[in-house]
């Protein structure tokens, strides 16, 4: 009887165990009873369910990477392929509708399909090269805007699409790598004829500083001669003006009977000087050491 019991207990336990499930985070669930979808989602937890009637069914709400190969066309009629990233996520109140309406299958039902058809017409009208340049940025969200118009509406959202590890066609590779060579070779003399130009105008601009500074100096050494010319001539000309005036005064102090006077003494000291001398002259003009104008003047 005792094993009954325990034997009872064990099945009560496993039917309680199996008729529970726990929505984790991130996760939303929806409750299935007898194929009917309840229009009520299921927020994370614990939440029980009878086995015999009823399911519950997960969902995930968190952002998903559904990663994809494809092909895609481009204006000039290649065709590239190409590593996409789908990222989406599922609006947790829209599960009960995608589960009713899609199915548990939805990437392959709706996603991806929508995915082909809107990549098709965005990437025809643009150039193969341009997948491969920053443009790519342009394509992929015109991709996402496309697809969100469709996808919205059912639920899920379409928060970007990434365009990964572009192989373009070799010859056509081929001709960008060696247009972008170009490219940069013709940056690179740019570059360099910029840095000659600069040069340049550093020795321009060198040489006028030269040529100033030697003008500055000439100008200021010419103006310094000039002054130092001018102080001499000054210099000469107060002189002659005092030598002028100070003859003129001693011309005017001069009377006859100085003059005589001065006359007498010079003639006494050369007459007692040891040396022999014959003087020739005349009573008029004495022989003073001072300039015969003067002494005419005075007479």
């Amino acid at each position: 009887m005792k094993t009954i019991k325990i034997f009872s207990l064990t099945l009560l336990i496993v039917g309680f165990l199996s008729s529970c499930v726990v929505i984790r985070p991130g996760e939303v669930g929806v409750r299935q009873r007898l194929g009917r979808i309840n229009d009520q989602s299921l927020n994370e937890g614990p939440r029980s369910y009878n086995p015999f009637t009823s399911t519950i069914i997960t969902l995930p709400t968190r952002t998903v990477n559904l990663e994809i190969r494809s092909n895609l066309p481009s204006k000039e009629g290649l065709t590239i392929s190409s590593e996409i990233s789908i990222l989406y996520r599922i609006i947790p109140k829209e599960a009960p509708s995608i589960l009713r309406e899609i199915g548990r299958s939805y990437e392959q039902e709706i996603i991806l399909p929508v995915f082909r058809s809107a990549s098709a017409d965005v990437t025809a009208r643009f150039l193969a090269k341009d997948m491969h340049s920053g443009e790519r940025s342009i394509i992929e969200n015109q991709i996402r805007e496309r697809m969100s118009e469709i996808l919205q509406a059912k639920g899920i959202i379409v928060e970007n699409v990434l365009l990964k590890s572009i192989q373009l066609p070799q010859g056509l590779a081929r001709s960008i790598e060696e247009k972008l060579q170009a490219e940069q070779d013709a940056q690179r003399m740019e570059f360099v004829k910029q840095q000659e130009q600069a040069d340049a105008e550093r020795r321009t601009i060198k040489a006028e500083g030269d040529r100033n500074a030697a003008i500055i100096q000439a100008d200021a050494e010419r103006q310094q001669m000039e002054i130092r010319a001018a102080g001499q001539a000054n210099a000469i000309l107060l002189e002659a003006n005092a030598q002028a005036e100070a003859n003129q005064k001693l011309a005017e102090a001069l009377e006859p009977q100085i003059l005589q006077y001065r006359a007498i003494e010079a003639f006494y000291r050369m007459s007692t000087s040891d040396n022999t001398k014959v003087i020739i002259t005349s009573s008029e003009s004495p022989f003073l050491g001072i300039p015969a104008e003067l002494v005419n003047k005075n007479n």
